[in-house]
């Protein structure tokens, strides 16, 4: 986002200033990879405050914002607005607490605070070609640990050793953390599309999901794969070639310009003409960055349309209470006239099938 961009954000809503709570937006902005501060900026310039914890490490940071410090976050926030002489300010509403809210808009009084979400949100939809590069780091990172780890996959080994094993090859392999809690969901738990490991045995026979991401320098990435235990029956291999075929056609149907709803559809629509669309309950995909789970959403609801250099997920799924389920998650970059897909760990029937 470059600086002309906020100042058009800041002209288009008539503030004077505005103001970042969330540590994603504040690293985005001004490169501070901390755990607290705030970011405020004007026309003339970015401030970023935080206290005397990361005083050095802001200004190795930040570049040429400025470092203000604080004792108290809240009150050093309000002293440094106060003295900027300004009428209207916009902040970040969907990251800033009520409580957080109150209190500045109470030591603020002469200020109108203006609360922000869609307006920003686009902020970072749009990657440039270093995010692009960590966010190829972090699926390279998380598909070699995959590889380590499957091998080690057999019945009677519990889902959370599984989960263990992986979290432990990818932050050997350089992953700062996992991106998020790891999937690792067998038999009738696959059903639970965020079937977090369990103490259960996975057992030859039954469909194991798993969902798991890396986080390079503050990027991540975010990968699903079903496999199929053992000879898999008729309606694993039915169902699995539902979700693939409906993977492909939303996959092709990514290209700039094309409505982020209709490539939601292209993966809708396979799944409920086989008679299954009560059982996939969640948008086809979602941006991923700084935040695992950032705009834009590829969704029923889904606004705007794909662009050129954003980053999302492909993930449809189908999930049946009692059975199990099956979910194939891709990343693309949206490019050219179509889309580059950054995952590389394959998604065939016969590819993912193990046989002990």
């Amino acid at each position: 986002m470059t600086s002309n961009s906020l100042e058009k954000i800041r002209r288009r809503l008539k503030v004077d200033a505005l103001l970042f709570w969330s540590l994603e937006n504040i690293r985005y902005l001004c490169g501070f990879t901390g755990s607290d501060g705030a970011l405020v900026v004007t026309s003339q310039e970015r401030t970023f405050l935080s206290d005397f914890r990361y005083e050095a490490q802001a200004s190795a940071e930040i570049g040429k914002a400025i470092f203000k410090k604080y004792r108290q976050k809240i009150e050093g926030v309000a002293q440094f607005l106060g003295g900027l002489r300004i009428k209207r300010l916009g902040f970040e509403a969907n990251t800033m607490t009520y409580e957080d809210y109150r209190r500045l808009q109470e030591k603020l009084s002469k200020i109108t605070l203006i609360p922000l979400a869609r307006e920003i949100s686009h902020l970072r939809a749009c990657k440039g070609p270093e995010e692009v590069k960590k966010i190829r780091q972090a699926i390279q990172i998380a598909s070699r640990s995959f590889a380590d780890t499957s091998p080690r996959i057999k019945p009677g080994i519990r889902e959370k050793t599984v989960a263990e094993i992986l979290e432990c090859r990818m932050i050997r392999r350089g992953s700062q953390k996992t991106a998020f809690p790891i999937v690792v969901a067998s038999g009738p738990r696959a059903a639970l599309p965020h079937g977090v490991a369990s103490e259960k045995k996975i057992q030859e026979g039954e469909t194991l999901v798993m969902d798991f991401g890396a986080c390079f320098k503050g990027y991540h990435s975010d990968e699903t794969k079903t496999l199929l235990l053992g000879k898999p029956s008729a309606q694993q291999q039915k169902i699995y070639e539902i979700v693939r075929q409906a993977q492909e056609k939303a996959l092709k149907a990514v290209r700039p310009g094309v409505k982020l709803r209709e490539i939601d559809a292209a993966a809708r629509e396979v799944i409920s003409r086989a008679g299954y669309g009560k059982y996939f309950g969640h948008g086809t995909g979602h941006g991923l960055g700084l935040a695992v789970h950032e705009e834009p959403r590829i969704s029923p609801k889904g606004i705007g349309v794909a662009e050129e250099g954003m980053v999302f997920t492909i993930e449809p799924g189908i999930y049946i209470p009692g059975w199990g389920g099956v979910r194939l998650e891709d990343v693309v970059l949206v490019k050219g006239r179509g889309c580059e897909k950054l995952t590389m760990l394959p998604k065939g029937l016969t590819e993912n099938i193990l046989i002990f």
